[in-house]
C-alpha cells in the first residue's frame, strides 16, 4: 500500500521495525525541504511575511493534532521533543505535587521505559507506592486486572495504549471510565496506536496523553503531550526561556505566556512540527480503519507462514496489532537478526526497551517483527525463506 512514496524501498529494503520508528513517505520529507528552501524563520518572534507564514503552519498542525486525537482545544496541545519529553513534563512538572507519600499509581511490567523510568525516579523522592497490574496469561492487560489494584489510595494509572514489546491493543475506554469513576487520573501512551488506530482522548477520559512523530512517518525530534487544560495549567515547566514568558524584570519579577506557550520553551523543532502535521494529512488520506485492518490481514499471513519454519517459538500471536514476537531454537536474537540482516530484511532483536517484561514471560530478548501499511506479503515470504535456512545462521555471522 502506497510504497511508491517511499523512496527507501527501491533498492529491496525489506522493514519489520516499526515499532521502534516508521519510514517517512515523500510528502513529508517535501513538507521539511520546502520550510528549510523556502520559508526558513523563527514561530511567533517575527512580523514578516515568512515569519507570519511559519506561524500559520505551526498553529495549524496543532488544530490537526486536536482533530485527530479529538481534544477540546488547541491549547491542550504542546509540542515537545518526543514521547520521553511528554511524559517527562507530566510526571515532573505536575505529579511532583500532586502525589503524596500515601500515595498509589498503577502501571504494567509490559510498558515502555519512558512510563516507567520516570515514575521509578519521582517515587523515590516522594515515596508512594507503584502497584503492577498483573497481565493475562497471553501477556496482555484487561480492565479487570487493573481494576483488581485500585484501592482508595489509587490516584494515577499510567498504561500504553498498545504497547511496543507485546503489542496487545488496550481497552482504554473501559480503563477511562473506570479511572474517572474512581477520581483516578488516567495517563496514556500512545506512541504505538497513533498512527495505526483511532484515539479518542474525551471517549477514553484521558487526563493525560503522549506519543512521538517518528512512529507515524513524521520526523524524529518532536512529539505531543496532550492534557486536559486545566491540568496543563497546573503544570511547572521544567524550562523557562524564550517564547514562554510574557515579561520579566531586574526586580526578579516575572509573568509566564497562556498555554500552550508556556510549555513550549526556546525555539522549537519547527521543521519536525511541519513535518507531522503532513504526516497527520498523509495518514488521514489512507485512513486509520484502513490501516489497521490491513495490518490484521497481514500479520494473519504471517503468523500462517512463520508456523511453517522448524524451531519457531511465538509469544503474542493471538495480539490485535502488527506486533509479532518470537524466537528461533536457541539461537541468541541478536544473532537471528544480524543473520536477516546479511538479506537485506530488518527486524529488532533485544528486550525492546521494555525490560520488566522479562519478570512475566521470562525472557530477556525475543526477536520482534512489527508491520506497516507499507509492508507486503511479497517481503513476508522472502523473511520466511530466510528463517527456513537457520542452519546458515553461524556460518554467515561468524
Amino acid at each position: 500500500m502506497n510504497r511508491e512514496d517511499f523512496e527507501i524501498f527501491n533498492d529491496g529494503l525489506i522493514y519489520f521495525d516499526n515499532a521502534a520508528t516508521t519510514q517517512k513517505p515523500k510528502q513529508v520529507v517535501n513538507s521539511i525541504v520546502e520550510y528549510y528552501t523556502k520559508y526558513t524563520a523563527n514561530a511567533h518572534r517575527g512580523d514578516y511575511d515568512i515569519s507570519l507564514k511559519v506561524d500559520e503552519k505551526y498553529e495549524g498542525v496543532r488544530e490537526k493534532v486536536k482533530e485527530l486525537i479529538n481534544a477540546k482545544s488547541s491549547k491542550e496541545i504542546i509540542f515537545t521533543k518526543g514521547s520521553t519529553e511528554s511524559f517527562n513534563n507530566i510526571i515532573f512538572g505536575f505529579m511532583s505535587h500532586y502525589l503524596k507519600r500515601d500515595d498509589e499509581i498503577i502501571l504494567s511490567k509490559g510498558e515502555h521505559a519512558s512510563n516507567l523510568l520516570p515514575w521509578m525516579v519521582l517515587s523515590k523522592q516522594l515515596g508512594f507506592k507503584i502497584v503492577y497490574a498483573d497481565l493475562e496469561d497471553d501477556y496482555s492487560l484487561s480492565v479487570q486486572k487493573i481494576k483488581e489494584k485500585i484501592t482508595d489510595k489509587t490516584k494515577v494509572v499510567s498504561i500504553a495504549h498498545v504497547t511496543n514489546a507485546i503489542g496487545d491493543v488496550r481497552p482504554v475506554n473501559e480503563i477511562g471510565k473506570l479511572c474517572n469513576e474512581n477520581n483516578i487520573l488516567f495517563v496514556v501512551d500512545a506512541t504505538q496506536s497513533i498512527g495505526h488506530m483511532k484515539v479518542d482522548v474525551e471517549d477514553a477520559f484521558i487526563s493525560f496523553l503522549a506519543f512521538s512523530a517518528h512512529k507515524m512517518l513524521g520526523p524524529t525530534g518532536v512529539g505531543v503531550l496532550y492534557g486536559k487544560e486545566e491540568l496543563l495549567e497546573r503544570i511547572i515547566p521544567l524550562e523557562y526561556g524564550g517564547g514562554m514568558n510574557a515579561m520579566f524584570y531586574s526586580s526578579g519579577e516575572y509573568e509566564l505566556k497562556e498555554l500552550p506557550h508556556r510549555l513550549e520553551a526556546g525555539t522549537r523543532n519547527i521543521a519536525g512540527v511541519i513535518g507531522l502535521g503532513a504526516a497527520i494529512d498523509y495518514l488521514n488520506n489512507i485512513g486509520l480503519d484502513n490501516i489497521h485492518k490491513y495490518e490484521m490481514k497481514l500479520k494473519k499471513y504471517l503468523i500462517d507462514k512463520i508456523k511453517t519454519v522448524p524451531n519457531v517459538k511465538l509469544y503474542n500471536e493471538s495480539i490485535d496489532s502488527g506486533i509479532l514476537l518470537f524466537n528461533l531454537g536457541e539461537y541468541f536474537s541478536q544473532d537471528v537478526a544480524i543473520f536477516l540482516n546479511n538479506y537485506k530484511i530488518c527486524i529488532r532483536a533485544g528486550n525492546h526497551c521494555a525490560k520488566m517484561l522479562q519478570e512475566v514471560i521470562d525472557k530477556t530478548n525475543t526477536c520482534r517483527v512489527s508491520l506497516y501499511f507499507y509492508n507486503t506479503k511479497e517481503e513476508i515470504d522472502k523473511l520466511i525463506e530466510v528463517l527456513l535456512n537457520q542452519d546458515k545462521i553461524f556460518d554467515t555471522i561468524v
